[in-house]
This record gives structure tokens, C-alpha cells and sequence, in this order.
């Protein structure tokens, strides 16, 4: 059964949509003697501080979770999945034991099929390193209820955008929706100085595609890959689509609050009111 939002206090505060960065594999759990990753794991402690009220739920979006259509986890208990390889032993037995939200998933799901979009729920599905690694950062107490969304296998950004519009009413039901992927994610590019210019060229399109006037943010967004260094940026779009997602659920300003260069590419999060 959908949770109708005349269920909730009158006095619940709208929650913004992010778009972060969750880093690579479970990085912020091993040594860093480099301080490669510090900066982006300040980012993410600062989270709940961004907000105006605890959330009463999480509703995020992973690049590392494709379905025909869309799927939410359902589960009350979501187990972690270990999707990341050859890293050391101890970041296998990490724990991070958030409740799921089974009435958030079909109240999503729901609003997602009302606006014609292909949605359901998934009891069995746990939550992937895309997820509770940047969360367990962010809300290490895995106090707050956590739903994943998965990304549609066509990976179109104007559906995915549509996606988010879908999913607006949730923020003023004290959930917080986030995207979560890397603002660039090319592989054989870190740690390659060459791959610095591209990078920031990238980015500053990004971000003026996300700062811009909001009525025309779609349209932007959805034709990102004409803008600069865009393939060379992604590949493959499964990392920028969380974005688009974050993006549509907001008709108000985007703007960037996190950007840094990270293995020699520029890395940016963002906020939408």
C-alpha cells in the first residue's frame, strides 16, 4: 500500500536532491596515505548538515544497478552486495545495517507508473557499494531508512530526467533523494595527467548545464553528450545518469557544491532546491 503524504506532519520540510560522487570500490575504508580520497570523504560527512531536517528516508539512485524499467529495493533489512573486486579483505566484512522502507518503494514505484513509466519493487534486492559506501560515510549510524532505485537499461537522460519529476512529491514527504554515481567516470583515464584538461572541460559544461535557468535544465542535460570531452568523460553514461534523476526531481536552482580534482580528473557533486 502507498503512504498517501496526508499520512505525515504538516510540518515536514521539503528535502533537497544531490547528485555525489560515491567514490571507487570501498575507498574510504582503506589507508590513504595519499589523501586521494579526504576531500570527497569530507563532502559526504557534510551531508546531513546541508539539510533543513533529518530525513525520514533515503530514496537513492545507483550507477551500478540496471533493470528493464525501474526497480526498488524492497526489503525491510537490505542486505550489502560486495560488487567491488581485488580489494583488501576487510572491506568485505563492512557493515552498514540501514532499514529499508517497503511503503516508500511502492509509494516510488507507484508515482513512477502514474506518469507512464515501467516500475516495481524488489524484495530480494540489497543495496551496492554505490550505495552504502558514500552513505555509510554520510549517515554512518544507518539510522535512516534507505531505498535504492535502479536505472532503466536504455539509459536515455530525458527519461531518466522525467524519472526524477516523477519521484518531486517525495521531497516535501521528508525524503531525501540522491543520485549517486562519479561526475566523471572513465577508468583508463585517472591518474592520468592528459586526462585533466577534457576533464575540466566537462565540467564546466556540467555545471552550467546544472546552474542554468531551471526551465531549461532538461533539455541541457539531455543532450549532454554533445558537450565537450563527453565520451571521453563517459563511456558509458550509467555513472551521469543518477544526475539526471536528482536534476528532474527539482524545479528549483541547481548549483555545485563539491568540486575537486581526484586521480587527476575533475570530480563535482550538486545540489538542487
Amino acid at each position: 500500500m502507498q503512504r498517501p503524504a496526508a499520512d505525515l506532519s504538516p510540518m515536514t520540510m521539503r528535502q533537497p536532491s544531490f547528485y555525489i560522487p560515491h567514490g571507487g570500490g570501498p575507498c574510504f575504508f582503506m589507508d590513504d596515505p595519499a589523501g586521494t580520497w579526504t576531500g570527497m570523504e569530507a563532502f559526504l560527512r557534510s551531508l546531513p548538515e546541508r539539510l533543513p531536517e533529518r530525513p525520514r528516508a533515503i530514496l537513492i539512485v545507483s550507477g551500478h544497478w540496471e533493470t528493464d524499467g525501474f526497480r526498488f529495493s524492497a526489503s525491510p533489512r537490505p542486505p550489502l552486495i560486495f560488487d567491488y573486486y581485488n580489494f583488501p579483505p576487510h572491506t568485505y566484512a563492512l557493515t552498514w545495517p540501514a532499514p529499508g522502507d517497503p511503503a516508500l518503494a511502492e509509494r516510488a514505484a507507484g508515482l513512477l507508473r502514474a506518469a507512464g513509466h515501467p516500475a516495481a519493487t524488489d524484495p530480494d534486492r540489497g543495496i551496492d557499494h554505490g550505495v552504502f559506501v558514500p552513505l555509510k560515510v554520510a549517515f554512518p549510524d544507518a539510522d535512516v531508512p534507505v531505498v535504492e532505485m535502479s536505472l532503466d537499461h536504455g539509459l536515455d537522460p530525458v527519461i531518466a530526467y522525467r524519472v526524477g519529476r516523477a519521484l518531486r512529491p517525495l521531497r516535501d514527504e521528508g525524503v531525501l533523494v540522491i543520485g549517486a554515481g562519479m561526475s566523471f567516470h572513465n577508468l583508463r583515464a585517472y591518474r592520468d595527467d592528459r586526462a585533466t584538461e577534457p576533464s575540466l572541460a566537462f565540467d564546466d559544461w556540467l555545471a552550467g548545464a546544472v546552474e542554468g535557468d531551471a526551465a531549461g535544465r532538461e533539455g541541457r542535460l539531455g543532450g549532454w553528450a554533445d558537450a565537450p570531452a563527453a565520451r571521453f568523460a563517459h563511456p558509458r553514461e550509467e555513472h551521469l545518469l543518477p544526475l539526471m534523476v536528482a536534476a528532474g526531481a527539482s524545479d528549483g536552482p541547481g548549483s555545485r557544491i563539491y568540486g575537486e580534482l581526484v586521480m587527476d580528473t575533475m570530480i563535482s557533486g550538486f545540489r538542487f532546491d
